[in-house]
């Protein structure tokens, strides 16, 4: 049986959102791995309520999600619902032409509160570039969660 939760299935319809928040702009893969993560644990970032529950050590989520964002992005694009473009700087993701019918055909409240938060974090980091988010993030995810394991806890004590 497969998984929908954090399938590229969901991690596609979350793209749709978070590119129809960041239009006209556009991203490449590895900004859209940022945003991504601030989107869904948006109060790491000082916004509103995270969509998920805050785990101990999600801080790792944004470096291991990358593959499945990228599947994600082909599912989404060959129906339209996300762009595809290139040029010589790389890959960049837009809404497609059927990305907002998309957006507005999914109900319910996690729908609505991912719409909130992803307009959040294109007000707040879709303008930056990915060494400032690169930066952003190492600094925070120092402080994301009791992220400590036992043996860390240990080895720091010797």
């Amino acid at each position: 049986m497969n998984n929908l939760f954090n399938s590229p299935f969901e991690i596609g319809v979350r793209m749709v959102f978070l590119l129809l928040s960041l239009y006209p702009r556009k991203a490449d893969l590895q900004k859209l791995v940022y945003l991504e993560y601030a989107a869904v644990y948006s109060e790491d970032l000082g916004g509103p309520t995270s969509l998920h529950t805050p785990v101990p050590m999600r801080g790792g989520e944004y470096i291991c999600k990358r593959d499945i964002i990228e599947h994600g992005l082909y599912l989404m694009s060959v129906r339209s619902f996300i762009d595809v473009t290139y040029d010589s700087s790389g890959i960049y993701y837009s809404v497609g032409e059927n990305g907002p019918a998309l957006v507005g055909l999914i109900g319910g409240s996690y729908a609505s509160q991912l719409l909130l938060s992803c307009e959040w974090v294109t007000r707040h980091f879709g303008d930056l570039s990915v060494d400032e988010l690169s930066s952003l993030f190492d600094k925070k995810s120092l402080t994301w969660g009791a992220e400590f394991s036992s043996s860390e806890f240990e080895w720091n004590l010797s």
